[in-house]
């Protein structure tokens, strides 16, 4: 059953306080937790404090833990990562990454909507985060938009080339290529839905931007992960449990949270992420002011069930 949209008296004290997550845990005693990455384990470069050992005492309870991402890396890469950065694996039972349900959609095709793409796409990715592979999916990579069947988004800072390595290009060219493809009105399949994400406590543009463009621009966009509920779905299906024994943590009103009320599964959103300084936050762990936490829920449509300052125990 979807929670209602409202911050209960009894939740306010624990939004004031680090041992919140300890209460949600202890108490509530949820099956699975699905933790978005960025904005609440860590910043790109580093855990945020306390992040780890939090996770250390969330597996005690016997939750089951998934990561549940709009990285348009695959899950592998994403696990990775996370060990790369201090977080033991094996207190995950997964990942899932928009990066791997647009790999499998598009290698399966036994979706509809894939079922019709063609095989020859414009292939917008990384550059000094490095490529996204398209190996194995029988993809041609082309640059002329009158070739292209559809758009592939991974990234923001390079164009793909049929040799296989990448022409590194700003926003605006990435945009100027946009124009062209809606002129043509071929499909967009973007394997990365966030507008931006949290980098060492900047803002940096994500794949989600380019679509949202093309969209105005009147294409058609396939959005692969939150905040449609198909990555939540899969998450529900990886560990075995339904809504009401899950909840999800997130840094973003529009992806994460939103993302879970489609779903109808509780949320936990994080004030100290993308929306800090919409906030008024400034240092990790700050307390946000509830008055000033409802009036942003309601801008981006999300209903958040719990609202604290950081992934801490």
């Amino acid at each position: 059953m979807m929670a209602k949209c409202s911050i209960a008296p009894s939740v306010e004290p624990l939004f004031q306080s680090f041992n919140g997550l300890q209460y949600l845990a202890e108490t509530c005693r949820f099956k699975a937790w699905f933790l978005d990455q960025f904005g609440v384990l860590h910043d790109g470069k580093q855990p945020y404090p306390g992040a780890i050992s939090t996770l250390e005492k969330l597996a005690t309870t016997g939750a089951k833990m998934v990561i549940i991402s709009n990285s348009s890396r695959r899950a592998s890469t994403t696990i990775e990562k996370m060990k790369n950065l201090g977080f033991d694996p094996s207190l995950f039972a997964g990942a899932i990454t928009s990066g791997e349900l647009t790999h499998q959609y598009l290698q399966r095709r036994d979706n509809a909507w894939f079922a019709a793409l063609g095989r020859s796409c414009i292939h917008m990715t990384w550059s000094d985060r490095g490529a996204i592979s398209l190996e194995g999916l029988g993809l041609q990579v082309v640059e002329n938009v009158e070739e292209a069947d559809f758009i592939l988004a991974h990234g923001t800072e390079a164009l793909g080339l049929p040799s296989g390595v990448v022409r590194p290009m700003n926003l605006e060219g990435l945009e100027k290529i946009l124009e062209c493809c809606a002129t043509k009105k071929i499909p967009m399949v973007v394997a990365n839905p966030d507008f931006v994400t949290v980098e060492a406590r900047a803002l940096s543009v994500m794949p989600g931007t380019l679509a949202a463009k093309y969209e105005k621009l009147g294409g058609e966009v396939k959005w692969m992960g939150k905040p449609d509920k198909i990555i939540y779905e899969s998450a529900m299906a990886m560990v075995g449990v339904d809504a009401s024994d899950s909840i999800a943590v997130g840094d973003s009103l529009h992806h994460d949270i939103k993302g879970a009320n489609a779903a109808g599964i509780q949320s936990v959103f994080i004030t100290g992420g993308i929306h800090a300084t919409e906030l008024g936050l400034h240092s990790f762990g700050q307390v946000a002011d509830i008055s000033s936490v409802q009036p942003l829920a309601s801008k981006y449509d999300a209903c958040p069930t719990y609202v604290l300052p950081a992934f801490t125990w």
